[in-house]
């Protein structure tokens, strides 16, 4: 799965899969507009790296630097100067890969 797919599958369904990990879970509530839901997931999850990833992305997005330049440095991440929605593509397609490349790897 790709940013665009997982994109056009959050617009198709309504409900969020649990089974994604936590961090894919925060972008795709924020996706559907629900930023307290989405920061709420990944702040419970905020000791793993892809969570403070879009932890930071999220508090830039609300407009909180100081707070978001905290996040990046927690993922390992460099803080972000692109577009929002470019980011988020960034860090879906990010996660999609590690996902893609667990699957592979189980089958």
């Amino acid at each position: 799965m790709t940013a665009v797919t997982f994109k056009q599958f959050i617009e198709k369904n309504p409900k969020c899969l649990e089974s994604l990990p936590k961090a894919l879970q925060g972008l795709w509530y924020d996706k559907k507009g629900e930023w307290d839901t989405a920061h709420e997931i990944v702040q419970e999850d905020a000791n793993d790296d892809d969570s403070a990833w879009v932890h930071a992305y999220l508090h830039r997005k609300e407009g909180d630097l100081i707070n978001a330049r905290y996040w990046y440095r927690r993922s390992g991440q460099s803080e972000s100067k692109v577009e929002l929605d470019q980011e988020w593509e960034q860090i879906a397609s990010s996660l999609l890969s590690k996902v893609n490349q667990a699957w592979m790897q189980m089958n």
